[in-house]
């Protein structure tokens, strides 16, 4: 199974850290070329490229894997100990915060650009944000949502999982993960989003997030119908359909030759030309009638003895004897019908 967007991400991301470990010193210049092979390793492994700036952006925005991972290990310090100090067996829902001053008021002039809907300017401010408090998962959920808006889903789905990472109870960063995942058409992945912040929320969940839900779970359904669903061309070429196959659209070609189109060229038993069959006045009002009445199409080749005229013509079996047609009181008031009553008596002495 090839590598999920997510996981390349953090292939990057810890290619990226190793190189920034020999940067700031934490290793020494011996340990570079076996940096470099492993950097290398990963990067073919995981099928993505460390010198494509936007990607590398993209996987880090703005933060790095050791400062994220810096802020998991204080908050899960605190919530092991908060826990166990007031014995308690669920973590609070109240959302992990490791912010500054400074990092809130940008925070707070982002939610500002998002009434304005200011979208890129809401994402540049809570990036700002994050830089100064990594991994801040209301800072996260914040910025999917102005990635959402924006319609950048698939940013939106990387901030919202990583938010809820940081914190498993925080229900809004569930939500914009379910709603990220609905629009990249991983309705699944929804449902389940969704039933987690449902989870995380208590008491049942808000109405929003059941709508959620319950908006998911009915795509769901439509894929697997969708999926349980004859091919289109079973369908098309079924009995009675209008294009090709039995039942379908008769050769006009076998039929132009059945109603008088044997002095066209092509020889005996070729195919007629059917340029001088329309330019002659007779033919062409004989399939404007054809043509605009369906019904009479399909009973003049429904009738089995112009089927077996048309079949033996196309095999080569020469022009049909025309009075033998026309001694058939069916065929001869089929024929008056398509060229309009006296018509059809003057066209047999062609």
């Amino acid at each position: 199974m090839a590598p999920s967007e997510s996981k390349k991400r953090l292939a990057l991301a810890i290619i990226d850290f190793l190189g920034s470990s020999l940067k700031d010193g934490t290793l020494t210049a011996e340990d570079a070329d076996s940096i470099e092979i492993a950097q290398n390793c990963i990067a073919e492994t995981f099928g993505v490229d460390p010198n494509n700036s936007a990607a590398m952006q993209d996987a880090l925005g703005g933060q790095s894997l050791f400062s994220i991972y810096n802020v998991y290990e204080k908050l899960k310090g605190k919530t092991a100990g908060g826990a166990a100090a007031a014995g308690e067996s669920k973590p609070t829902a109240q959302p992990k915060s490791n912010s500054t001053p400074e990092s809130d008021k940008l925070k707070s002039e982002g939610n500002a650009a998002m009434g304005r809907k200011e979208y890129d300017a809401a994402i540049d401010l809570y990036t700002k944000a994050l830089a100064l408090a990594p991994s801040n998962p209301i800072y996260l959920s914040n910025r999917a949502a102005a990635y959402s808006a924006s319609g950048q889903h698939t940013k939106a789905a990387a901030d919202a999982e990583l938010a809820v990472n940081v914190d498993p109870q925080y229900a809004r960063a569930w939500s914009r993960l379910g709603l990220a995942r609905y629009e990249l058409g991983d309705a699944k992945g929804a449902v389940e989003a969704y039933e987690k912040g449902i989870e995380a929320e208590g008491n049942g969940g808000s109405d929003a997030m059941k709508r959620g839900l319950e908006t998911s779970r009915k795509k769901v359904e439509e894929m697997k119908r969708a999926e349980s669903a004859p091919p289109a061309e079973d369908v098309d070429n079924a009995s009675g359909a209008s294009r090709g196959g039995p039942g379908g659209m008769p050769d006009l070609s076998s039929l132009a030759s059945i109603l008088g189109g044997g002095g066209g060229a092509g020889g005996a038993g070729g195919m007629p030309d059917l340029g001088s069959l329309m330019s002659n006045p007779m033919f062409a009002s004989v399939a404007q009638n054809l043509m605009s009445n369906p019904d009479m199409l399909n009973n003049l080749m429904s009738n089995p003895r112009l089927r077996q005229m048309a079949e033996s013509f196309g095999n080569g079996g020469g022009m049909p004897d025309m009075s033998s047609i026309m001694s058939d009181p069916s065929l001869a008031e089929m024929a008056r019908n398509m060229m309009g009553g006296g018509a059809g008596r003057g066209a047999g002495n062609q």
